[in-house]
């Protein structure tokens, strides 16, 4: 009778394992687990549209952050993020027949009319993705330019984000990040604190700019160094990153 027992231990001990193991998950993507947690919150998405694009138009605001990051005919851009399509549009036109955009989003519903609308535009140029909220899954060494347009608060597993998009950009290219400075729960993100996140990852801010009419700020980012080992990254804890508003 006695001799089973090493065989209930082993069973109880592998189940508690396994209960420890799914708590200790909490809820997170497969694929995100291998990461740090993001110590601040995160904006709930609330919709495709930032804004009127008529608004944003009359306030030059895909023209001025096209410019600020140097975007050329003949570019492969990304628009991470894309939403109805606003930033989709401008690009196609700017990067011109020779030059290529895939837009992305994690929503297949927004996704789906955003296809839509690149057919009935003619958008030859556009591509649509569906995208993962821990991993925009981009082909590797594609991207001169990778846009994150008051869409990266919303980015609940940040370092995993950044570290699956790192690979996707040529040599020399750039992330853009447009948002307003706020907390992360209330449709925002200090610049303080992205800067951390994104140096966490090996991320070098390149350009920094506010204007009104990006109803927020222009944030650039290139790669530099080694992309570092998952577990290796430090969570950032910045100082009024977490407010809510």
């Amino acid at each position: 009778m006695f001799r089973h027992r090493p065989f209930a231990f082993a069973a109880l001990t592998l189940a508690l394992c396994a209960c420890q193991q799914r708590t200790a998950d909490d809820g997170r993507a497969p694929g995100a687990r291998a990461f740090p947690k993001a110590e601040r919150p995160f904006s709930e998405v609330t919709g495709a549209a930032f804004g009127s694009e008529a608004d944003r138009d009359r306030m030059g605001e895909a023209r001025a952050v096209m410019d600020l990051a140097r975007v050329a005919p003949g570019m492969t851009v990304a628009d991470i993020g894309a939403g109805g399509g606003y930033y989709t549009v401008h690009l196609a036109e700017r990067v011109g027949t020779k030059g290529r955009v895939l837009a992305e989003d994690i929503d297949p519903q927004v996704t789906e009319a955003l296809g839509a609308r690149v057919m009935r535009d003619g958008l030859d140029n556009v591509s649509i993705k569906l995208g993962k909220a821990d991993d925009p899954s981009l082909p590797p060494r594609s991207f001169d330019r990778i846009f994150m347009v008051h869409m990266y608060h919303e980015v609940a597993e940040p370092y995993a984000f950044l570290w699956h998009l790192r690979p996707a950009l040529h040599s020399g290219g750039k992330v853009i990040v447009v948002d307003r400075d706020r907390g992360t729960g209330a449709h925002g993100i200090p610049p303080a604190l992205l800067f951390c996140e994104m140096a966490a990852v090996g991320f070098r801010l390149t350009e920094f700019v506010r204007k009104p009419e990006l109803q927020g700020y222009y944030a650039q980012f290139e790669a530099v160094g080694a992309r570092p080992a998952p577990e290796k990254i430090v969570p950032c804890r910045v100082p009024g990153g977490t407010q809510a508003d």
